[in-house]
């Protein structure tokens, strides 16, 4: 078995921000590897992700963020299960993450979810006419897999939980959101936004 040194511990720990004690066993179960261990940290957070997304949310915080020269502002709803929570300093970072996100990029969407279903269906029509012209006799299965390939480039365009955190641009707002759940332990979810930019 390879011995988990501590200073290997605290540089999983740094990268990932998770608990001491996960960043041991997931090093432990993958020989030592950080690549691979933050691999397994990532998949266990996704698990509690998962598991917490029912459990109701009714705490959390109105953030505001008003840019250097007071020309765009941001607000943004977020939810939690506890005050608690609500109060601490990495949900509060999590806040002015996403705020900033909103101010970079402008998303027209939350995720998903959110994008009405007539709006789907007219990109989805342009782009199957689209790839279909430039893919003329290629097999339907490849024209099927290259459309859905653009529709997901066109939603990560579109909502915000698909855009790059801006404080830490390897990761998407819904990698960082289930990164904190997971660190946290409780539901966290990003409800709405308004962003306004002066004479916009």
């Amino acid at each position: 078995m390879t011995k988990i040194d501590a200073k290997t511990v605290k540089a999983l720990r740094e990268l990932t921000g998770a608990p001491m004690m996960d960043c041991k066993s997931a090093l432990t179960e993958t020989g030592g590897d950080i690549e691979k261990a933050r691999d397994v940290l990532r998949k266990r957070g996704q698990q509690v992700a998962d598991k917490a997304s029912a459990r109701e949310v009714s705490e959390g915080l109105v953030y505001g963020y008003t840019h250097h020269n007071g020309k765009l502002g941001v607000l943004v709803e977020i939810v939690c299960e506890t005050d608690f929570v609500a109060m601490n300093e990495d949900f509060k970072k999590f806040c002015h993450g996403v705020a900033m996100t909103v101010a970079a990029f402008n998303p027209k969407y939350l995720d998903k979810s959110a994008v009405p279903a007539e709006d789907v269906e007219k990109e989805q029509s342009i782009v199957t006419e689209m790839t279909k012209e430039s893919m003329a006799g290629k097999p339907d299965n490849v024209i099927e897999k290259a459309v859905t390939g653009r529709m997901e480039k066109w939603f990560g365009e579109h909502t915000l939980m698909a855009k790059p955190y801006v404080p830490d641009d390897s990761k998407t707002v819904e990698q960082m959101r289930t990164d904190l759940v997971a660190k946290i332990g409780e539901n966290i979810q990003v409800r709405r936004y308004v962003r306004m930019e002066l004479g916009g």
